[in-house]
């Protein structure tokens, strides 16, 4: 009986075995899923949504996770698909999940059965379809997740510490879907399916190609510097990033071409259209099981899953425009929304749920109290290409209304079952402070924290800030003013923990015990300090690499040794003894021995001698 129990839980699930396939009476697959991440069914995984769609519009989709990449008959477990293997690294760019920003190895990987490090490989997406071509020659091979997508184009790449090709080139891919992939996934399996060549697929927004000079069919196209220019010449990869940058919205974007040597053309077609709320109903109603498959509970599950199986993914895309985020170039400007109703359903349906404590984890998304596009004319004609919605100061258009959301969070929190909702994903204070009425923060306040409300000024410095595009210091501290009175107002002692970022171009050692000196004032130590991470497709990458800010062209300083920035992170946790050296060493060369001593506005005392 039990494992007739087993079996039904697993068929419950895509196919990832013959046996599988075989019990729903499939002899073979429409497109096979190879991923870097353990399989989890929930709607938080990039591949189970993609997955999922194609099964709700009649195709057979198999799941290939963590094959062996030194074997090449790990890829042969569900047998050539129909139309098409489909690859992805998972949810994490796989050096980003394998190396710390001091490229160091990372000890354990959350999207691995019981957290053990070294099942997939570095590049793991180039890595997947090159074993696959070895075998299947000429089967079509489509990329997608979050690495491709950030180097679909020629990119710095910051382990290699070098500009690479397109990842399309590297691959042997036949074609990327970048962003989120809904649209251009279902429309490509459509034309597969109908018998069109993949090498024919060209019209297909969110999607990029190569071809060779003489057969390029795009329509009104922008050139970019050919690959030999922007990997010799940093200010031609500046020039050429911002271009991107400028094209990455569906309705204003023109195709993208890069050249590269023996007249290869890679092709970026503009991004597919922002996804209707009935559009995201309809996806998040798909039958995802909501956590991993079983064959992984022997070796302890997959970690990832407890921090977002009982959260709720109310919104995409994000129009805050942080220097350092890649949401641009992957889920875009333009916030995108379900409705209330399809979430109360999903919240309703995670009450019965093994495991379920009453407390729901998080309502939200890359900004949780963005709820709407930032004004009204976004829909129809597209992001200002040369303004941002938030900096340097929030635009005159801009639309700023939380009514929704605390709407929203209402309806959650009567919801029978249901004991506490939280609100956990960043909220942009900025935008907060842009209205005038304090029902949200009270209700947050009051309802949706625990003690603590995270947010992410990032630093202190207006220089570094407007390196980040992130709001003036005065700013953040207004907020914080308004905070404690709204939380004085109701009855509750909670405080704001701020999120400090180290090293981020623009940052010298000046502005980093500015930062010191602020929470020496503050009187909190921060537990956890983020370097600057120079990812693909960032404008502070790009700034990282070039030392030019692509907005401007002008020079900008950027902390590249290892050692200031190990001076920089430690002012930030001045207070602990191993950083006691580095500190002293930052001071010094800065100039600063005033905060040398044993005055209250000192960082570190003079170090006593040792006795012998």
């Amino acid at each position: 009986m039990t494992n007739l129990n087993e079996k039904k839980a697993a068929d419950d699930f895509l196919p990832m075995s013959k046996k599988a396939m075989k019990r729903r009476g499939w002899s073979r697959c429409d497109f096979v899923f190879v991923i870097g991440d353990a399989y989890v069914d929930h709607s938080s995984f990039g591949p189970a949504i993609i997955s999922r769609h194609l099964e709700a519009n009649g195709y057979k989709v198999g799941i290939i996770s963590q094959p062996d990449w030194k074997d090449d008959a790990s890829i042969t477990k569900l047998g050539e698909p129909r139309l098409a293997f489909l690859v992805c690294a998972g949810n994490m760019d796989s050096m980003v999940n394998h190396y710390t920003v001091a490229k160091k190895r990372r000890k354990t990987d959350a999207y691995t059965p019981g957290g053990v490090m070294g099942k997939r490989p570095d590049y793991a997406t180039v890595v997947y379809s090159n074993l696959i071509r070895r075998t299947y020659k000429h089967t079509p091979i489509i990329l997608g997740g979050i690495e491709a997508s950030l180097r679909r184009l020629a990119h710095y790449d910051y382990w290699s510490d070098k500009v690479k090709r397109s990842i399309l080139l590297d691959s042997g891919a036949d074609m990327i879907s970048y962003g989120m992939g809904e649209h251009s996934m279902l429309e490509i399996a459509e034309a597969l399916d109908a018998g069109i060549s993949i090498h024919d697929i060209t019209y297909v927004a969110g999607t990029v190609y190569r071809t060779k000079e003489g057969e390029l069919s795009a329509y009104e196209p922008i050139s970019l510097p050919a690959f030999e220019e922007v990997s010799t010449d940093k200010k031609k990869y500046a020039q050429s990033f911002y271009v991107q940058y400028e094209n990455t919205d569906a309705f204003t974007a023109k195709p993208l071409v890069e050249a590269y040597p023996n007249k290869v053309l890679v092709v970026q077609n503009p991004p597919a259209k922002p996804l209707t709320t009935q559009e995201m109903d309809d996806i998040y109603a798909y039958p995802y099981v909501g956590t991993y498959h079983p064959s992984y509970e022997a070796a302890g599950g997959v970690p990832a899953i407890s921090e977002i199986q009982f959260s709720l993914t109310s919104c995409r895309g994000c129009f805050g425009g942080c220097n350092f985020c890649a949401l641009t170039f992957h889920q875009g400007r333009i916030v995108q929304v379900r409705s209330h109703e399809s979430i109360l359903e999903e919240a309703k349906g995670m009450t019965v749920k093994t495991g379920f404590k009453g407390y729901i984890h998080d309502v939200g998304g890359p900004t949780a109290n963005f709820r709407r596009p930032s004004c009204d004319k976004q829909l129809e004609k597209g992001v200002c290409q040369m303004k941002q919605c938030l900096f340097p100061k929030p635009c005159l258009n801009l639309k700023v209304d939380h009514k929704d959301y605390v709407s929203l969070l209402r309806k959650l929190k009567r919801l029978p079952g249901i004991k506490k909702v939280f609100v956990r994903s960043g909220i942009r204070f900025d935008y907060v402070m842009q209205e005038t009425d304090d029902t949200f923060l009270s209700e947050l306040c009051r309802d949706h924290i625990s003690g603590q409300l995270r947010v992410a000024p990032e630093h202190v410095s207006n220089n570094v800030l407007r390196a980040m595009g992130k709001p003036p210091h005065a700013v953040y501290e207004k907020f914080c003013k308004r905070y404690e009175k709204v939380n004085k107002r109701t009855g509750k002692k909670q405080y704001v923990v701020p999120y400090f970022m180290s090293s981020h171009p623009g940052s010298t050692l000046k502005d980093a015990i500015e930062l010191a000196e602020y929470i020496r004032d503050l009187g909190y130590m921060p537990e956890q300090v983020q370097d600057f991470y120079p990812t693909p497709s960032t404008i502070s990458t790009c700034m990282y690499y070039t030392g030019l800010d692509p907005r401007t062209m002008e020079p900008i300083y950027v902390p590249k040794s290892s050692h200031e920035k190990a001076m920089q992170r430690a002012l930030i946790q001045y207070r602990e003894p191993k950083n006691y050296d580095l500190v002293k060493e930052a001071l010094l060369k800065a100039g600063r021995n005033d905060l040398i001593g044993f005055d209250k506005k000192c960082l570190i005392s003079p170090r006593k001698r040792k006795r012998r």
